[in-house]
């Protein structure tokens, strides 16, 4: 049995080098990434075995994409369509005031189109946790559909099941975000909100304590997770919430943090911590990954666990 099976897209990421302009930019670094091939690589590289589901264009795109993902030792059970695009988007990246801008480009994508019916359910039912983000119902009516029957489908075969609702407001609107992520709750084991999206998209009140617990109570959640960036995040499991401050960073590249945390949260539960405990190793993932280029946190075990425990060092939380 896996530990982790996850499923969503993963584009091609093209950034113009340090804080350069798109518009005047000669060269662009390619990057591969995505939330769930991301959060599948954090989990691994803290020990869990896991994997990740997805359609993607066989193309000479596509096959650069997984070929990215097998460099990280990644294990990828792909449908390889011979329509469609493969989504990427570009990251020009800049300090205030102008700030970092995303541009996606992944309409009509190959991943779109996918139905749970081409996908290897079998995996999702033999997994111990399946995971997806609120990325994937935003991107087609079709994904919508195939997002709740592979939720069915992990539930039917007994499998944890995992959410990030990870709004992109580039995607949908928070109306129709929140009709469908709350018509999905139903289906979800472990909730990870930020305290931001609790609030503007599922229309909750309160700080990130009452929002765990209002969460956790209204829908039947066995674990959420309210994320509050610098400060941190909190747990809410057995009816406790659980406060974990960030760990002290220096930011290289957000892009991928949330991925790092809930990949290295899910790998801990697996592997019998409780949810401080896990909390504890996911936010020093996540502070490892915002010293990392690109969108995947290349971390090791024991950096994480030098972190975590990094007190004495002078690395304070």
């Amino acid at each position: 049995m896996r530990d982790l099976v996850t499923f969503g897209e993963t584009m091609l990421r093209l950034s113009p080098p340090d804080s350069e302009r798109l518009e005047r930019t000669d060269e662009l670094e390619v990057f591969v990434g995505g939330a769930a091939s991301n959060a599948a690589i954090a989990a691994n590289r803290l020990g869990a075995d896991a994997a990740w589901l997805s359609k993607v264009p066989d193309t000479p795109l596509g096959r650069r994409v997984v070929n990215g993902l097998h460099e990280h030792a990644l294990e990828t059970n792909v449908v390889w369509s011979r329509e469609g695009r493969q989504g990427t988007y570009y990251l020009e990246r800049a300090g205030k005031p102008r700030g970092s801008a995303v541009i996606y480009d992944r309409a009509d994508s190959a991943f779109t189109t996918t139905t749970a019916q081409e996908l290897d359910v079998n995996a999702v039912q033999n997994a111990r946790v399946f995971f997806m983000t609120g990325i994937t119902p935003a991107l087609s009516p079709t994904l919508r559909e195939t997002t709740t029957n592979l939720l069915k489908a992990a539930k039917q075969g007994g499998t944890t099941t995992a959410f990030d609702c990870n709004y992109r407001g580039k995607l949908w609107s928070p109306e129709t975000a929140r009709e469908t992520l709350t018509a999905l709750f139903p289906g979800i084991d472990v909730l990870v909100v930020a305290a931001r999206d609790a609030r503007s998209v599922l229309e909750f009140e309160g700080d990130p304590r009452q929002l765990a617990h209002k969460l956790g109570s209204q829908y039947d959640f066995e674990t959420v997770v309210v994320t509050r960036g610098s400060e941190g995040a909190v747990g809410w499991h057995d009816s406790v919430v659980h406060e974990q401050p960030a760990y002290e960073t220096d930011t290289v590249s957000e892009i991928g943090t949330g991925d790092a945390f809930t990949g290295a949260f899910i790998a801990r539960r697996v592997a019998g911590d409780d949810v401080p405990t896990a909390l504890e190793y996911a936010a020093a993932t996540a502070a490892l990954k915002r010293t990392i280029p690109g969108d995947i946190a290349l971390v090791t075990e024991d950096e994480v666990e030098r972190v975590r425990t990094a007190e004495s060092d002078g690395l304070s939380r």
